[in-house]
């Protein structure tokens, strides 16, 4: 979530996609990462910024009056990994993926974070198991380099 946060305010966003794995071991180099942590946290990273677009209409959908731009930075980044993994992971249970989301949007959110977060996805999970998920047609597993 700390690297997709300040890709936020990285020029260009999260739509520079050609050197994510170059800034990825930048921004680790630079915090403290488990080193256990990253392979699947770049594998989030990149899931999530090659289906921006998908994920970005998802959350727009679900979140009544929102746009996405307008969402707090860091509510926005958790609910953007947690609806890369309801896509894309065939190991995280949706429940597990809202109540882990929830979690960190009471540890790093403002106080009503983890609520927003929690009746976002919960939305967004009815749309892509109740009717279809309809939002792209990027990729439908998460990458691995």
């Amino acid at each position: 979530m700390q690297f997709l946060f300040q890709e936020d305010f990285f020029p260009g966003g999260l739509q520079l996609q050609d050197d994510i794995d170059i800034r990825f071991a930048r921004f680790c180099a630079l915090y403290p990462v488990q080193k256990l942590a990253i392979p699947y946290a770049l594998e989030l990273s990149r899931g999530t910024m090659q289906n921006i677009n998908r994920i970005d209409t998802l959350i727009k959908e679900s979140a009544s009056n929102w746009r996405v731009e307008r969402i707090a930075s860091t509510d926005r980044n958790i609910l953007r990994i947690a609806v890369c993994e309801m896509l894309f992971s065939e190991d995280a249970p949706d429940q597990v993926v809202i109540n882990e989301a929830v979690e960190i949007a009471k540890r790093y959110g403002m106080e009503e974070s983890s609520s927003f977060v929690n009746g976002v996805l919960d939305a967004v999970r009815i749309v892509i198991r109740g009717n279809g998920e309809v939002a792209g047609t990027e990729s439908d597993t998460l990458t691995q380099a």
